[in-house]
């Protein structure tokens, strides 16, 4: 490991992939995790059976939901595919948690409209962005007035979840300048 450090190794793998900070910062959280568990036993000293107790250990006794079993169990098959160079043979047959899916539950267009007319300013405009256009709130903050296609009726979401761009339709408030202006503040919109 020519003197660095692995969780040092693990961030400098991640980054030259061009991973998302949020998830560098989660991956070497739970590969520290790990360790930990099993007493500072160096990675490349423990085998499948140590992967299984340790998500057994999140699962059972930490009662984690599925997503973030899943998220740890992740970070462990980067740790050894990419950074420890190891293969594990027997990782196939790990149980992964399943996520239950639900009906995420929604306001009514009553209910928006309720909400958003007791709100104004910037806060009215990010809901109403948020409410009317499906972004994630990070892609709000990070939106652009020159990813707004007024002509087209539509947005352009840049590097949004998993670093993709996408288009999604501009709600009919916006849809003219003067619509989008009533709404904008003179002050910076974040600061």
């Amino acid at each position: 490991m020519h003197g660095k450090k692995l969780l040092d190794l693990v961030r400098e793998s991640l980054h030259l992939k061009h991973y998302s900070i949020r998830t560098e910062e989660a991956y070497v959280n739970w590969i520290k995790r790990y360790i930990l568990f099993h007493n500072k036993t160096h990675p490349s000293k423990l085998s499948e059976t140590h992967i299984r107790q340790y998500l057994s250990h999140l699962a059972i006794k930490q009662k984690v939901a599925a997503s973030t079993q899943n998220q740890a169990f992740n970070a462990l098959i980067y740790l050894y595919k990419h950074v420890l160079k190891i293969e594990l043979g027997e990782l196939d047959d790990i149980e992964r948690a399943k996520r239950r899916r639900k009906i995420p539950v929604v306001f009514s267009p009553a209910e928006a409209k309720n909400v958003l007319s007791n709100m104004s300013g910037i806060n009215k405009l990010t809901a109403s962005l948020l409410y009317g256009t499906g972004m994630r709130l990070m892609e709000c903050v990070r939106l652009r007035v020159k990813d707004i296609d007024f002509s087209n009726n539509r947005i352009i979401v840049r590097d949004g979840k998993g670093g993709k761009d996408r288009i999604t339709i501009l709600p009919e408030i916006f849809s003219r300048r003067d619509g989008y202006a009533k709404h904008r503040s003179r002050q910076p919109i974040y600061k």
